[in-house]
């Protein structure tokens, strides 16, 4: 069945170890991978139970400014809004972006509108 082995036992033996040596090195990629993804997967949940501080609310246009500013439990925040920290947020209302009137970020941050 298997005519095209070599047929003599030392070459057969050094085939085995070769194919030996890269099934460990492939069983080792195998182990780091799911190592990583596991990792990955504790981390993204980990982020998904904490929500963020603040958002930034963009419209349809990839390369627009910012819509409005949020508080990250806002539900009027929009699917196109992105978490960012207060100085972020702090920056962006400075810049003339609107305040969400439903969660009144700029309060929360100390600004006065």
């Amino acid at each position: 069945m298997f005519d095209d082995l070599p047929p003599d036992l030392p070459s057969l033996r050094v085939l085995r170890i070769w194919h030996a040596m890269w099934l460990a090195r492939v069983d080792a990629k195998i182990t780091r991978l799911r190592e990583r993804e596991e990792q990955q997967a504790r981390a993204a949940a980990a982020a998904a139970d904490r929500a963020p501080e603040w958002l930034l609310e963009y419209g349809l246009n990839r390369d627009a400014r910012p819509n409005a500013v949020h508080t990250g439990d806002c539900r009027m925040a929009g699917g196109r809004a992105r978490p960012v920290g207060a100085d972020a947020a702090r920056h962006a209302l400075a810049d003339g972006v609107a305040a969400c009137s439903f969660c009144r970020p700029d309060t929360d941050l100390g600004i006065i509108g």
